[in-house]
């Protein structure tokens, strides 16, 4: 007998009326019109079943801190920065689990199961790695939470010297921090920024594992280090295993320089993740008008067959005031900054959300295949597009076939003089 059987649901693959059976926590079956025994069935009318949202990158560390110490002013990068620098000895490990723990509930509701976040590792306690190690333990029944170890002040840079940095940075991983992390262009020089990937991937190959680095966060064209990371990782073998987070310099290269970057890094099989909420927030500050948005060269990227997810990175931390763990929010975001408006373009920015952090993440079992994980999430839409445009309610979420979330359909009563009443859920 089946544990859970689900019928006339939409696919985020076109396919519609499918049925997907699950028993031991696994899909053992996706079929149109399945008839069996089961111990739970849900007709799923018509709406759209999807796997689970994924954001593969954020900062859990800092995340639910907005005001402390103080408001970011002037909205920059640098000056979150520096703002985080002042919280760092102000942070108690009780206070990191309560606000990660905090966001994890509301990721759960939003249908949100995998999260990569990056995590601080230039404070020599190790106290927000120790903190969000504890929350990883506590929420692993329901999310899937990686770790990346990342040097917010710079591996080379930072006050206490390279060796301290890159010491904590070991020690870290040694505690069973999943990924490398780096930050080359907050270097004090190019060449050091250049120096810090090289010790950094090579770090990450000699220990097999994967890396993400914040890579030309900045509005300045040439700031190149996506080239360097993607020669490294050739020279090293990591093809695959290596992401550039934000790439926001992309969107201010000149098109010649571009076009020969773009071929590297796909022959490196870089992996590519954009933040469209905070990097059409971050950057441009410098501009008056015109005003550049600051996000990756999305469309280019994906034409150039690079794997591309987008990432939330911030909610209510030094960076940015606003975000709710809502990973619809953030491709409808970046549908709009990337002008993805076709149908094909907007089912890949569905993807941005699903399938592709996945793939940068190196999630097992994650999808919605027979041997899948019965992960999913059923949706107050008919199909992706519907989705984004509406920002779906989350009706129901799934882990290992077990419900853990639900949120009653959005509806709205219309009482119009002159018409008869009549309830829609259509209305955004």
């Amino acid at each position: 007998m089946l544990d859970l059987l689900i019928q006339n649901a939409n696919l985020p693959d076109g396919r519609t009326h499918m049925s997907v059976a699950v028993r031991g926590g696994k899909i053992v079956e996706v079929a149109r019109g399945l008839q069996a025994p089961a111990h739970q069935t849900l007709d799923a009318q018509d709406q759209l079943l999807c796997p689970p949202f994924v954001d593969a990158h954020f900062h859990m560390d800092a995340t639910l801190s907005y005001g402390l110490p103080r408001v970011n002013q002037s909205g920059t990068l640098l000056e979150g920065i520096a703002l985080w620098g002042e919280l760092k000895p102000l942070l108690t490990a009780e206070a990191l689990i309560e606000r990660a723990l905090a966001y994890c509930d509301w990721a759960v509701a939003k249908g949100l199961l995998a999260i990569r976040t990056h995590v601080d590792v230039c404070d020599p306690r190790l106290l927000a790695v120790e903190a969000l190690l504890e929350v990883k333990r506590q929420v692993a029944p329901y999310i899937d939470l990686q770790l990346v170890a990342f040097p917010q002040d710079g591996v080379l840079r930072g006050p206490q010297g390279p060796a301290q940095h890159m010491n904590n940075l070991k020690r870290a991983l040694d505690l069973g921090v999943d990924v490398v992390g780096g930050i080359p262009h907050f270097e004090r020089t190019a060449e050091q920024g250049a120096l810090s990937v090289k010790l950094l991937c090579e770090l990450a190959a000699e220990r097999g594992l994967r890396v993400d680095m914040h890579c030309d966060e900045s509005d300045d064209p040439l700031s190149r280090h996506v080239e360097t990371l993607a020669f490294e990782t050739q020279r090293l073998g990591l093809h695959g295993r290596v992401t550039g987070s934000h790439l926001t310099s992309m969107h201010s290269m000149d098109n010649y320089y571009v076009s020969k970057l773009l071929p590297l890094m796909a022959e490196a099989q870089l992996q590519v993740v954009a933040n469209p909420l905070i990097n059409i927030t971050l950057q441009g500050r410098h501009d008056s008008y015109p005003k550049r948005r600051g996000m990756t060269r999305v469309p280019e990227l994906m034409a150039a067959g690079i794997n591309v997810a987008f990432g939330h990175d911030c909610v209510m931390d030094p960076w940015y005031s606003l975000g709710s763990g809502d990973m619809l929010e953030v491709a409808h975001m970046g549908l709009h900054v990337a002008q993805m408006t076709s149908q094909a373009a907007m089912r890949q920015c569905f993807d941005a959300v699903t399938v592709n952090p996945a793939q940068v993440m190196g999630l097992n079992g994650y999808g919605l295949q027979a041997g899948c994980f019965a992960d999913f999430v059923l949706l107050q839409a008919r199909d992706p597009i519907e989705a984004l445009r509406l920002r779906a309610t989350r009706l129901q979420v799934y882990k290992r076939g077990r419900l853990i979330a639900t949120t009653p359909a959005a509806t709205s009563a219309l009482q119009l003089a002159g018409r008869p009443a009549h309830t829609s859920w259509m209305a955004p």
